[in-house]
């Protein structure tokens, strides 16, 4: 049985956390960041890591600052013989340096590749067969430290990436028992990931900015559909509706079929008016099959087109 201090925000965390303790290690704290204001009330709210220590009665740590005096004393007084991180913020060697059996880090990539915030989208956006996720040792550079085990996934030519997190996030948990288990047992042997560089190409996964979430539609119908799954269903894809008076309605797209006998000018649009939106790429015609205006619910768009008149002489951009 280890003692483990995890780290650690979002739902995508929360099953490693439960994993840990239902594999029978000690949990002696866990770190999570301060409670922020959210909704239209602006009243302070718990992350999902947060709620689940609470829930199971675990000492949780809330730092403003990771170098803070006092968080490290903590730390260092729990005496942890690994501390585990899913999701969390990049730590300072101070704090990542503590344990004497290391810090490991779950990536949502096979890495060396997509290093970086928005490993899961970057992936399908770019179309890739398989994912998986990593454990490794951190160091100084961010998701460069040393692997200690990797499992992949495939990812169909469907799949968003609502569906990939899903996966991934109890592919995940086994691979961070396995990883503490590994190295309480010293049987591991870490990969410096300089060497696996020259595998393929690498891809970089960075945050995205608002800019970055606009669909091409002069981009082949593989490439908007990729996109489009890469994004759905958050942050979410979106276009500029403009109507033939010139007027602007922004929509968010969360999935699309691709149709490879039909053809359109880029951004022209054909709707019968009843149950089918169908746009003009570089190639083949891309029909939309749920969509969001702004102000609105997400909808299929048979029932869009209930509620709003669309024809022809419409296009996006």
């Amino acid at each position: 049985m280890a003692n483990i201090v995890f780290m650690g925000t979002p739902e995508f965390a929360v099953p490693s956390l439960e994993a840990i303790i239902n594999a029978g290690h000690q949990v002696s704290a866990v770190v999570t960041p301060p409670d922020r204001p959210a909704g239209r009330g602006r009243k302070l709210k718990a992350c999902p890591v947060k709620q689940f220590a609470l829930e199971n009665k675990l000492l949780v740590l809330q730092p403003e600052k990771l170098r803070d005096e006092n968080f490290i004393k903590k730390l260092q007084s729990l005496q942890p013989e690994i501390i585990v991180v899913v999701a969390f913020r990049m730590l300072p060697e101070v704090v990542w340096a503590i344990p004497p059996r290391g810090t490991f880090n779950l990536h949502s990539s096979l890495l060396p590749d997509y290093r970086g915030a928005a490993p899961m989208n970057h992936a399908i956006i770019n179309g890739e067969k398989t994912t998986g996720v990593t454990t490794f040792f951190l160091d100084k550079e961010i998701d460069t430290g040393k692997i200690l085990l990797r499992e992949k996934i495939p990812i169909d030519d469907e799949m968003n990436v609502g569906e990939l997190h899903d996966k991934l996030m109890v592919i995940g948990a086994h691979l961070v028992v396995k990883t503490i288990d590994a190295i309480m047992q010293n049987n591991f042997l870490p990969i410096d990931q300089s060497s696996l560089t020259q595998e393929r190409m690498l891809h970089p996964a960075p945050k995205f900015q608002k800019d970055d979430l606009k669909i091409n539609w002069a981009k082949p119908a593989v490439k908007v559909h990729d996109f489009v799954r890469g994004l759905s269903p958050y942050p979410a894809a979106f276009t500029s509706l403009i109507s033939e008076k010139g007027e602007s309605f922004s929509l968010k797209i969360f999935k699309t079929a691709i149709h490879k006998n039909e053809q359109l000018p880029v951004g022209h649009i054909k709707c019968n008016g009843k149950d089918s939106i169908m746009a003009g790429t570089a190639d083949h015609a891309i029909e939309i099959l749920e969509l969001q205006l702004a102000g609105k619910r997400r909808m299929k768009s048979e029932d869009f087109l209930r509620g709003f008149v669309l024809n022809n002489n419409w296009k996006l951009h």
